[in-house]
């Protein structure tokens, strides 16, 4: 594995931002501006600076966005089930809030993948918990484009964040009530092939995972919200954790992990529960996400 032995403590860790609220998803920009989502209304964007400010004025629980071109924010509200833009002076609007004549259920996440946007449904079960504790296989993934939405498959026990690797070859799916990576092939005409576990059947008994993000040397970094871990596996499936903390003393339910700086190597880690980001040194840099072409 092209990152050696590297091991991450809680001496490691640095913070950024304050007095965040809910900060699941967290989106790094070229210029060193931070986005992450905020349930006071949608996302609080944090300027290179340190100057905060919240922008949208949506209700429930706004959880996984992706930076649309323009600036235009598409993000999963998992609380009332629906997917709103929110746009850069705070408007906002419902992109989707149903398919197939039936309510999304729970958006999870939205990714961007050039133009189109992949986007999660971890359930549509009302009780989210207990669909991913009874491991309940109604989790689903929508293909976005040109405003017209595709289901492009389904059968997961709670969707989570997705990622499509440097090579193209296939979209890789945090499947939260399993404990494990999926991953698809991904054909023309934004079809996908049939799931796959990457990596451990589950990385443990009683994972869940959660957040996922490529590095550029192709390994997968994966978050993990019971022992508050990071793992990371190789191209080839081979699983390492890099990080745990039991207690939650320092990385508490960690969401989802971002590549950013300069160098993309510093790491940022979003949570539900933190109010501000968790934050170390990679010693190898992130693939950069779609927007940083824009």
């Amino acid at each position: 594995m092209p990152i050696g032995d590297f091991k991450l403590t809680t001496a490691d860790i640095g913070w950024r931002g304050n007095d965040l609220s809910r900060p699941e998803c967290v989106i790094a920009m070229r210029d060193g501006t931070l986005l992450c989502s905020d349930d006071r209304g949608g996302v609080t964007r944090i300027e290179p600076d340190g100057r905060q400010r919240t922008i949208g004025a949506i209700s429930g629980l706004p959880n996984g966005f992706a930076l649309e071109r323009g600036g235009s924010v598409l993000a999963a509200n998992i609380e009332d089930g629906k997917v709103y833009r929110i746009f850069p002076d705070g408007r906002h609007e419902v992109a989707l809030e149903s398919f197939a004549g039936r309510p999304l259920g729970a958006p999870n996440f939205v990714y961007r993948d050039g133009e189109r946007m992949w986007i999660t449904v971890s359930t549509r079960s009302e009780n989210r918990r207990e669909a991913m504790e009874r491991m309940i296989p109604d989790g689903y993934i929508l293909v976005l484009e040109n405003g017209t939405a595709r289901l492009a498959a389904e059968g997961f026990c709670f969707t989570n964040e997705v990622r499509i690797d440097h090579a193209r070859r296939h979209l890789y799916v945090a499947e939260t009530g399993k404990g494990r990576v999926v991953r698809l092939a991904l054909r023309p005409g934004s079809t996908l092939g049939q799931p796959e576990t990457f990596g451990p059947e589950t990385l443990f008994p009683g994972a869940r995972v959660d957040g996922l993000a490529f590095d550029a040397e192709g390994n997968l970094w994966v978050t993990e919200i019971t022992r508050n871990g990071l793992f990371v596996l190789a191209p080839n499936g081979a699983c390492r954790q890099v990080f745990e903390d039991p207690t939650g003393a320092t990385v508490n339910f960690p969401a989802s992990v971002v590549f950013a700086g300069p160098d993309l190597k510093t790491v940022y880690i979003g949570s539900i529960r933190m109010k501000r980001l968790a934050s170390f040194r990679s010693p190898v840099a992130g693939e950069p996400l779609a927007h940083w072409q824009d």
